[in-house]
């Protein structure tokens, strides 16, 4: 079993909850709600600006330049890819941008850029995993799944698209490097971090779904 397997299975029943999530499971029939749905790509919007950070500062600790490079095009990525498909949405629906980051949002990215800036760069790194292989197994559920047509479409083809997935296939491959190399305890936080990673993406998704705000 390699190390990112290892990952994979522990956090199976986080990523099975998600799957099942009445989000995906609204998204893959095309019938989530529109306001919802504004909801989620604003806040999704708000999380890559913070991602994107948190990629950039991590790889600035990897041990090759191979790696540097690695993570700052994921930040590139973050910013400007991704970025492109909220802003048609954000034309589309006409998204306000004043409202302030949900309490699921908050909670994700605060945790993500705190082990960039302050756990080693293997743990870093396990961090940041979830969103990419996360976001590339629903991708890939929800298209293979999807009712059509979808009002979705551009969401759904940009995860399931073979371009993330060389980005997902990248950085697990990092990740394999980094936990064959690592200590026993190093490994133990790496997959903590991972496993913390993944809960929050289904905090996320959860707080997309009930439009969640700050109650005081």
């Amino acid at each position: 079993m390699t190390f990112t397997e290892h990952l994979w299975k522990t956090a199976l029943p986080v990523y099975e909850k998600i799957q099942a999530h009445p989000f995906n499971q609204e998204l893959k029939t095309g019938t989530l709600p529109v306001e919802t749905f504004k909801f989620y790509i604003y806040q999704d919007s708000l999380y890559l600006a913070d991602f994107a950070r948190a990629l950039a500062v991590a790889g600035t600790r990897a041990g090759t330049s191979e790696e540097l490079l690695a993570f700052l095009q994921f930040a590139q990525n973050a910013i400007l890819v991704e970025r492109a498909l909220h802003e048609s949405y954000f034309s589309e629906y006409k998204i306000d941008f004043s409202s302030c980051k949900a309490p699921g949002c908050f909670a994700y990215t605060n945790y993500l850029l705190a082990a960039s800036a302050y756990e080693s760069y293997e743990v870093a790194v396990a961090a940041l995993l979830p969103c990419f292989w996360i976001y590339k197994k629903v991708g890939d559920f929800v298209y293979a799944h999807q009712t059509a047509p979808n009002p979705y479409q551009n969401w759904i083809d940009a995860y399931a698209g073979e371009e993330f997935a060389v980005a997902v296939t990248k950085i697990l491959a990092i990740v394999d490097r980094l936990g064959e190399q690592a200590s026993e305890s190093v490994r133990n936080r790496m997959t903590e971090a991972y496993l913390t990673s993944s809960r929050l993406e289904y905090i996320f998704w959860d707080s997309a779904y009930r439009r969640e705000s700050w109650p005081v």
